[in-house]
């Protein structure tokens, strides 16, 4: 378990559920003015008791209470323990209710004032459909839930993913200009910039590969892994299958790949 303070507004708590998919663990911010006497609690992540014990310590040790909860989107490793907002008595918050009980709706563009600080959500479909990034309007930290991570790239998790939107959300955060950027997994990414240009890079670097491979004679997204992601872990394989799905999706939609049931061909 691991407690730092990053800036004057922000603390992570880091989750102990270490995995290939989640790096070193969830990582669970704490926002609040100092002197606000409240914090917002941001993707308190896995329902563990010694993960919720620390994020409740890490507030008392700013003289705070917990205000809201918000969530980046409903996958488990960060939304599992949104029924905390609840023991908490506090508003919960995510942009599609539906897929976090008991949530509030959060629109793009819409702002929070809690704590002393203004959070704005920036909706960022792509690797969820739900997928929130939310801007300090105080610092210009932005918050990527797993739009993009500390170390490695996101996977885009078709079918509920969508390469066209998330390569449209990488753009749309770039145009945001953050100055520093918290991920879900990993650590703090100190060149927004330069790190966003890599994951745009990395994604059509991909594309390219995949259009290749079925230039080769691969048919299935098995096939395409196997030959794309060669140096990557196996264990990562069937994550990779959803991207390079989300790949083949997207060149079906711009007319240069074609689907015959399950084989796929290049225009």
């Amino acid at each position: 378990m691991t407690i730092e303070r990053l800036d004057e507004l922000t603390t992570r708590v880091r989750a102990p559920n270490p995995s290939p998919m989640t790096l070193d663990g969830t990582n669970t911010y704490l926002l609040g003015a100092s002197g606000s006497g409240a914090v917002v609690v941001v993707d308190p992540g896995p329902d563990l008791p010694a993960h919720r014990r620390a994020v409740e310590q890490a507030a008392r040790a700013q003289d705070a209470e917990i205000a809201a909860v918000v969530i980046t989107h409903h996958h488990a490793d960060h939304a599992e323990a949104a029924g905390w907002a609840d023991a908490w008595g506090v508003e919960l918050h995510a942009f599609t209710p539906a897929l976090v009980d008991g949530a509030m709706p959060l629109q793009d563009a819409e702002r929070l004032s809690f704590a002393g600080l203004v959070l704005e959500a920036v909706h960022t479909p792509g690797h969820a459909s739900d997928h929130l990034c939310l801007l300090v309007a105080q610092s210009g930290a932005l918050l990527t839930g797993d739009h993009v991570l500390g170390r490695g790239t996101t996977v885009v998790l078709w079918p509920d993913g969508d390469m066209g939107a998330y390569l449209a959300s990488l753009d749309r955060v770039a145009a945001l200009g953050p100055t520093v950027l918290y991920p879900g997994h990993g650590p703090v990414v100190a060149d927004p910039a330069g790190t966003l240009e890599e994951y745009r890079a990395h994604r059509l670097e991909r594309e390219r590969q995949v259009v290749e491979a079925l230039r080769e004679g691969d048919e299935t997204s098995r096939e395409i892994v196997a030959r794309v992601y060669a140096a990557v872990d196996p264990v990562l394989h069937p994550a990779a299958e959803r991207s390079v799905r989300a790949h083949l999706e997207l060149l079906r939609q711009q007319g240069r790949a074609y689907r015959h049931g399950e084989r796929w061909s290049a225009r």
